[in-house]
């Protein structure tokens, strides 16, 4: 076989390997410096991905994250998680992803009332809220304003007719001679059930018993132990005067325990005592005992 003629010469071949090095060195150099852009583009883009998704709450963080170097100095000094931004957070020691957690809550409108609610934050170990608990500071915009306000209760200018006040523990309102004003000292008891107890009050003609309140529909019975009866002012009833039509008024009497009382009257005269009302067939006992304290037996004018 032929033998091709070597067309370069010994210093042609070195320049030619000269030339190879240099290519090679100058492509990787390229590929490892386009590896060192890769982190700041990415930083790049986790920061666009942080606006937008703080665009998406209506909320723009007051400064970027600052992540630092790792092993930062914890420092420790008052804040207030309602206000403190990134870099205070992380310099009190906490990681860039509660932070972030942090921030994600303010922006859905979350807010810290009491340094308490500070243990609820997403990761936050039982160490750290120890440590960071003695320097929460919750500005009074963010606290409960009742922890704040004085109470409407004891203001000097407080309207005693709208607002009255409510009676403590074994304070007591007696309930057949209150008005609408006394009786809404009540716990539980508004204008609503006050104008209720005052017109079953005059249609039964006084209460006996505090437990005839709950005939009144939604009667809050937590009520009860705030009220007392004096069972002597209430009006009774002279069954023997009183015409059909007034023994048809009283709650406790239907039509046909009116007519039976009318009737008895007709052919008996009057009647005398509870033991002849027992023995009408149109009184259940339970019904009878409940209107008997109403009951005046008194005799006709004309006997």
């Amino acid at each position: 076989m032929r033998k091709l003629p070597n067309l370069l010469t010994k210093s042609d071949r070195r320049g030619l390997i000269f030339i190879i090095i240099v290519a090679a060195i100058l492509m990787t150099g390229a590929y490892f410096l386009g590896r060192m852009d890769t982190p700041a583009e990415s930083m790049k883009a986790d920061s666009l991905s942080m606006q937008d998704a703080a665009k998406a709450h209506d909320f723009i963080p007051p400064k970027a994250y600052n992540y630092g170097p790792g092993g930062t100095t914890v420092e420790l000094f008052p804040f207030d998680p309602n206000t403190a931004d990134s870099t205070e957070l992380l310099r009190l020691g906490l990681k860039p992803y509660q932070v972030r957690m942090l921030y994600h809550y303010r922006a859905a409108g979350g807010e810290f009332r009491k340094p308490e609610d500070f243990a609820r934050l997403h990761g936050l170990t039982m160490k750290q809220y120890q440590m960071l608990r003695p320097y929460i500071v919750i500005r009074d915009d963010y606290r409960m304003a009742a922890d704040v306000v004085k109470p409407q209760e004891d203001h000097p200018q407080r309207d005693t007719t709208l607002y009255p006040r409510k009676l403590h523990t074994g304070e007591k309102v007696e309930i057949n001679g209150a008005d609408t004003t006394q009786l809404r000292k009540i716990p539980g008891i508004g204008a609503y059930f006050a104008r209720a107890i005052v017109k079953y009050r005059e249609h039964l003609g006084g209460y006996y018993s505090a437990s005839q309140l709950k005939d009144i529909e939604g009667f809050p019975e937590e009520a009860l132990p705030y009220i007392s009866v004096d069972s002597h002012a209430i009006h009774r009833l002279l069954i023997n005067r009183l015409t059909f039509g007034q023994l048809l008024r009283h709650p406790y009497i239907n039509y046909s325990q009116a007519k039976e009382i009318s009737n008895y009257r007709k052919v008996s005269g009057y009647i005398r005592n509870a033991t002849t009302m027992r023995m009408f067939g149109s009184f259940t006992s339970g019904e009878l005992e409940r209107l008997l304290p109403y009951i005046d037996f008194t005799a006709p004018k004309w006997e």
